[in-house]
């Protein structure tokens, strides 16, 4: 084996070995552009001198790096728009009218909960004087059921005020 410069000169076996990579890796590497002193063909062997090998293959990881460097650059821009028009959308839902707070939408439903109580509660009193003295099981369960379905949609129908609510919360503070 001949030596020149700092490298050594060796044939595609050697340089595999070498680098400790298979022969398709180094003819991968040829065909990325891997140096070399000899091209091989039929009764002449590839030659290559590991130091220019050596020299191509970690230039190649700094272009690696720095592409990838610029992909994430790319990356967290692209992700950084994707945000930006995210949060554009949602402002104009706002303004639009579409969404709401989520403390305002727990004010309205604690509101709908407390109607459908107080109607439901209410049925013992609307019911009482139709059940005094009902042996029918099956009248008896037709009337209160017949209640309970028009406490329900009284609670549907109802309409909820949050400003009323928030005017009350406000002069109670």
């Amino acid at each position: 084996m001949a030596f020149k410069g700092k490298g050594r000169a060796v044939n595609r076996d050697e340089l595999a070995e070498v680098f400790g990579v298979s022969l398709n890796t180094v003819t991968s590497w040829i065909r990325s552009g891997c140096p070399f002193e000899q091209q091989g063909r039929q009764g002449k062997p590839w030659r290559f001198n590991t130091r220019d090998v050596s020299e191509w293959l970690r230039e190649q990881a700094r272009a690696d790096a720095a592409s990838a460097d610029t992909l994430d650059e790319n990356l967290l821009k692209l992700r950084k728009l994707a945000a930006e028009a995210e949060q554009a959308e949602f402002d104009l839902a706002v303004a639009r009218g579409k969404v709401a707070p989520i403390e305002e939408f727990e004010r309205a439903r604690a509101l709908e909960n407390a109607t459908v109580r107080a109607n439901v509660m209410n049925v013992s009193d609307r019911v009482v004087t139709q059940l005094l003295g009902e042996t029918d099981e099956g009248r008896f369960k037709e009337i209160l059921r017949a209640e309970l379905i028009a406490a329900l949609e009284t609670s549907a129908d109802a309409e909820i005020d949050l400003e009323e609510e928030a005017d009350d919360d406000d002069a109670d503070g």
